[in-house]
């Protein structure tokens, strides 16, 4: 399963903890964002990705995310 969001992360480093991050709810997926896409865009491929709780971890980041279609 993939998952691409849309986000308004602008920063290499701030990418790098929000990956950390997401990688302790969702160990063995494979994460990564495209900063240099006009959206931003966060990846993530794997198992069991739980859309509404990869927000929950942007937004308490400071960080909006929504789900490309």
């Amino acid at each position: 399963m993939v998952e691409v969001f849309k986000t308004d992360v602008y920063e290499q480093e701030i990418s790098l903890a929000i990956v950390q991050t997401l990688l302790q709810h969702f160990p063995g997926n494979e994460i990564n964002f495209d900063l240099e896409d006009c959206d931003r865009i966060l990846r993530i491929e794997g198992e069991n990705i739980l859309c509404e709780r990869i927000k929950e971890v942007l937004h308490e980041a400071g960080y909006q995310c929504e789900v490309l279609d």
